[in-house]
């Protein structure tokens, strides 16, 4: 039994087709095919079912994943500790991004390009989805480091937290709207019965204003949705509704003539923080990207949480 094959199997498992796992794997498909043949006879069980259009594991390649993808992180471990001994950083790093923090105050992009110049042997995936399945696939290892959107205060099991991003959440309108004629902070009640343009559901601005709201007694009616703050902001403009967004009224405002009012609830804050598992990252490339992310990502206020 080799590593190769338990990767091999592990990828067709992934991909449920061979074809994609060899383009996964750059390597030619008979090799792919021949390889898990030869695992499966030296093991004595089928561990791939390959008579649907999708190629599943069988009961016993089930039970044999975990101890595959096992045996192929302790091998990765094995590597990384012995690149970092010899000071070549080697390995890999799944960072997760919410939407439109790559824009926010920091340079995702420029920071992830100056770890890449310095360690050009560390492949990163980057990841962007909602903060809901990123606290997931981080709790399950699938990702290292998130950058996520916290619904709620307070510590979340298994995670530790560094906070980024710390902004009261204001209601934005068109002029002509009737909101838009008083001042001042914005009962959440008031929102009964409009039309809202938010977030996602899964991010961390959605998850306050549906909990806000149904405290308040109502169900939020969220017409229009978009990950991105600023595209929320011109649907706004266009009255299409009101836009609930993190951010200074300057930069939410922009050009478009947009009225603010800042939700009166204190706890109606966007707040999105550096995320990973209380043990620390697995490997040492994960841990020297952490520690980059920590020096360069500003805190609120300039304290951590």
């Amino acid at each position: 039994m080799e590593l190769r094959q338990l990767r091999y199997f592990v990828t067709v498992v992934e991909e449920a087709n061979f074809t994609r796992a060899a383009a996964r794997l750059h390597v030619a498909q008979p090799g792919v095919s021949a390889q898990i043949g030869q695992l499966e006879r030296e093991l004595g069980q089928r561990l791939l079912d390959r008579s649907g259009r999708t190629v599943t594991p069988t009961a016993v390649g089930a039970a044999v994943l975990p101890y595959a993808r096992a045996a192929l992180a302790a091998g990765d471990a094995v590597r990384e500790t012995v690149a970092e001994f010899t000071g070549l950083l080697r390995g890999r790093v799944a960072i997760g991004l919410v939407s439109g923090a790559a824009m926010h105050e920091f340079d995702m992009a420029g920071l992830l390009a100056g770890f890449h110049a310095s360690h050009p042997e560390v492949e990163i995936a980057l990841t962007e989805d909602t903060s809901e399945r990123m606290l997931g696939a981080l709790r399950a290892g699938e990702l290292d480091i998130a950058l996520v959107g916290l619904a709620e205060a307070g510590p979340l099991p298994g995670l530790t937290l560094r906070l980024v991003v710390d902004e009261p959440l204001v209601a934005a309108m068109a002029p002509g709207d009737v909101l838009a004629d008083e001042e001042g902070e914005l009962p959440v009640s008031a929102l009964r019965g409009r039309r809202l343009i938010c977030l996602p559901r899964g991010t961390g601005v959605r998850g306050v204003v549906d909990r806000l709201c149904g405290e308040a007694g109502f169900a939020p009616h969220v017409a229009f949705e978009a990950a991105a703050p600023q595209l929320l902001a011109r649907l706004a403009a266009r009255g299409l509704g009101v836009a609930v967004v993190p951010g200074r009224p300057e930069e939410t405002a922009g050009a478009s003539g947009l009225r603010l009012r800042p939700l009166a609830d204190p706890r109606a804050r966007g707040r999105v923080a550096l995320a990973w598992r209380t043990e620390g990252p697995s490997g040492p490339a994960a841990k020297a990207l952490l520690n980059l992310l920590h020096e360069a990502v500003p805190v609120p206020g300039g304290a951590s949480s």
